[in-house]
């Protein structure tokens, strides 16, 4: 069975300053919103994470109001809520053994960012035995500062996680391709 894992798909990510000023892709989100729909109409399993930072000045941090949901992607009542610290979805959650009892084989993951919490919890997924593909333009990356100093645009960040991704861990998609398979 296929389920739809979204990934802190939260207001406090669009806070450009906090992460470091640039971000590529500015359609995740809507992106987001289009398959999160399409999964509704299908009737299959939708689970979203929310990354609830321990650092009180992240906009993530529980008692910001970062910390919401994206408006395009509110879950809905009976849509299971995982709220984590740290980067990967599965670690001091039970979504594993959610997943697991639905039957759930196939995982189709979503969110940001793609370089820290989609990275960890797609590689992750695949080591669980998950069959996971991975949205390319339904996830973002910030720009990165390189062991000596060198400037990596947000773009760049995105496409190396991605490559270090593909094939080994998840096949990758984009979102007009898995609409169209689902139909």
């Amino acid at each position: 069975m296929k389920a739809l894992l979204l990934i802190d798909i939260q207001q406090g990510l669009q806070e450009l300053d906090f992460y470091g000023g640039e971000r590529n892709n500015p359609e995740a989100e809507t992106n987001c919103g289009k398959i999160l729909e399409a999964f509704r109409a299908k009737g299959f399993p939708i689970f979203h994470v929310q990354h609830c930072s321990i650092n009180p000045e992240s906009p993530l941090h529980p008692d910001k109001p970062g910390n919401d949901f994206h408006p395009l992607v509110q879950p809905r009542q009976g849509e299971p809520i995982f709220q984590k610290t740290v980067n990967s979805a599965f670690i001091d959650t039970d979504l594993e053994s959610k997943l697991k009892a639905q039957n759930i084989s196939d995982l189709v993951i979503v969110g940001l960012t793609t370089e820290y919490c989609i990275s960890t919890s797609t590689r992750m997924a695949a080591n669980l035995g998950f069959n996971t593909t991975l949205i390319s333009d339904a996830t973002a990356a910030f720009n990165k500062i390189g062991i000596d100093g060198e400037k990596y645009s947000a773009d760049l960040a995105h496409k190396i996680a991605l490559a270090n991704l593909k094939d080994e861990f998840a096949s990758i998609q984009d979102t007009q391709s898995l609409l169209q398979e689902l139909g």
